[in-house]
């Protein structure tokens, strides 16, 4: 028997359903009123469309979403990765839902236990953070993988990513400061105890732990910033060390850093970007 198929209009409703979750989820947790309205106002028109936004997204990829009212490059890439998995990792990360290893084995050569190794050694949890340790040299460091197998995961990566990434992204797209990394890293830290939480779904039995989380602004970057949730952070008692930072600025990809406290050398005691010590390193004037 053959699956019955999706209702297009009913599709757009299901998007709209998400986008609407992720504006309320937002506005519980404190976001600006322009990030929320930009998701609710998207939500609305989705619903209210005739054509099915699928149809649009097959006929003129996402920059055709781009030009639509109301969807703007963010919101049109959250669309794309509904439409091309079900899915928006953004909902379930402010949903505490998020679930990094398994994420990384939706790509091929990616198993269980290397997922595992890679989110434990570099921290990331998203595949455009994977595609970015790619690009850097990072990921062919994990024990396991090696320069050749790096390349081939990058180009599974490229072809995953490249429907739904900003029309204009490259590899290697720019990175806010180190010192607004560090700057947010503090923020979180100094206000942890009066901010929104969250409860994860991952390494929480009693359902009873929260983890605070922000959203910022500096300049042009918006930030996300929650305690590590990952099973490296648990093992090592960091679980209020480890500050894990989105960051995303129209026209280019979300990107992620890992902040923790540097435990020896000449950084020792002081919070760094991993992946930027010498960077941190001229910030501190060392």
């Amino acid at each position: 028997m053959s699956e019955p198929e999706i209702n297009p209009l009913g599709e757009n409703q299901f998007i709209a359903e998400k986008l609407r979750e992720v504006a309320d989820l937002l506005d519980q947790q404190g976001a600006t009123q322009f990030r929320v309205s930009a998701y609710r106002d998207a939500a609305a028109y989705i619903a209210t469309m005739s054509d099915p936004i699928r149809s649009v997204y097959r006929t003129g990829g996402k920059r055709g979403m781009e030009d639509l009212p109301t969807i703007g490059i963010s919101i049109a890439a959250a669309i794309a990765e509904i439409l091309d998995t079900g899915a928006l990792s953004v909902l379930d990360r402010l949903r505490g839902s998020a679930d990094p290893e398994k994420l990384f084995q939706t790509v091929p050569m990616i198993g269980p236990s290397l997922a595992q190794r890679i989110h434990e050694t570099l921290h990331i949890e998203t595949l455009e953070a994977l595609e970015a340790a790619v690009v850097d040299g990072r990921l062919a460091q994990v024990k396991g993988i090696g320069k050749r197998r790096s390349d081939s995961i990058g180009h599974s990566l490229n072809d995953m990513l490249a429907r739904r990434r900003p029309s204009q992204a490259r590899k290697g797209a720019p990175e806010p400061p180190v010192a607004d990394i560090l700057a947010v890293d503090q923020q979180y830290r100094e206000s942890a105890d009066s901010l929104p939480s969250i409860r994860p779904r991952r390494f929480n039995e009693t359902g009873r732990r929260r983890i605070p989380i922000l959203h910022t602004e500096r300049g042009m970057w918006r930030f996300t910033a929650l305690y590590s949730n990952s099973s490296a952070a648990h093992r090592y008692g960091r679980t209020h060390d480890w500050v894990v930072i989105y960051f995303e600025q129209d026209g280019q990809p979300e990107g992620q850093s890992t902040v923790i406290t540097q435990h020896g050398g000449h950084l020792d005691g002081r919070r760094v970007v991993r992946g930027h010590e010498s960077a941190c390193a001229e910030y501190y004037g060392l």
